[in-house]
């Protein structure tokens, strides 16, 4: 496949009491067009610093992004990325906050295309509804939809489901998946979940503590829907929690 995102040597530092603090210690990585691949890290490794490199919320120290070939230096309407924080508007409703980032001139039927992308996602019934009226779970749904509705080439995942209880984490993962079938689309997920990186992506790119870089990568040869208590599955988990260093064959 052609590559989409192309991380080339990106290295990061900021001040810190004693000098600097190097926090990305020189990444390389592609990501293939129509690829999912996920990044995970110990705690405090540097995903979410890298993540705003590659999406160009921040400038590298050293280093180069390109996205189809070209330099990628700040944000743009090819890629959308969806935090841990949470990306809805409370003061409006699910179907105004899917329309918010859509052009009059571009799309004439702007609340169709937002009540379609609401129904992809679950939420068919809800469209009037504000976020506090919603679970925390459809409120994710209602993130995922509002990234989706501008149609991105990419998408940037930064420990969406991070905030979810594991029963919610599954159905969202699910939910994801259906998405996908049905739309194409590039993603980067950054998750400290293993399973949800088997479960999820083309291939896992294992990253090392501060300064981070790629210490290790797995395909994951598996078609979806997947089976998450297969063999297969649960030897590639202990291999990744081996690279992590929080696996040990005594265990």
């Amino acid at each position: 496949m052609p590559t989409k995102i192309r991380v080339d040597n990106i290295g990061k530092s900021f001040p810190a009491e004693k000098g600097t603090l190097a926090v990305v210690g020189g990444v390389s990585f592609e990501v293939g067009d129509g690829e999912v691949v996920a990044l995970v890290g110990p705690s405090g490794c540097g995903k979410t610093t890298l993540m705003s490199i590659i999406a160009g919320f921040e400038q590298p120290d050293s280093g180069a992004v390109h996205i189809d070939g070209v330099p990628h230096r700040r944000p743009s309407n090819q890629g959308i990325l969806i935090s841990q924080h949470g990306s809805v508007f409370p003061w409006l409703t699910v179907r105004q906050n899917l329309m918010f980032g859509l052009s009059a001139k571009e799309l004439a039927d702007k609340q169709g295309l937002a009540d379609h992308y609401a129904a992809m996602v679950g939420l068919q019934g809800f469209e009037a509804n504000y976020p506090h009226e919603l679970s925390g779970g459809m409120l994710k749904r209602a993130e995922l939809a509002r990234a989706l509705v501008v149609k991105p080439e990419i998408l940037y995942m930064d420990e969406p489901f991070s905030a979810l209880d594991a029963l919610m984490n599954l159905r969202m993962r699910n939910e994801l998946l259906r998405v996908l079938a049905e739309e194409r689309h590039t993603v980067l997920i950054i998750t400290h979940d293993v399973e949800e990186a088997i479960h999820l992506a083309d291939r896992v790119l294992v990253l090392s503590p501060t300064p981070t870089r790629i210490k290790a990568s797995f395909d994951v040869s598996l078609p979806h829907p997947r089976k998450l208590s297969s063999r297969y599955v649960q030897d590639l988990r202990v291999a990744i929690l081996r690279e992590l260093g929080v696996y040990s064959d005594a265990e």
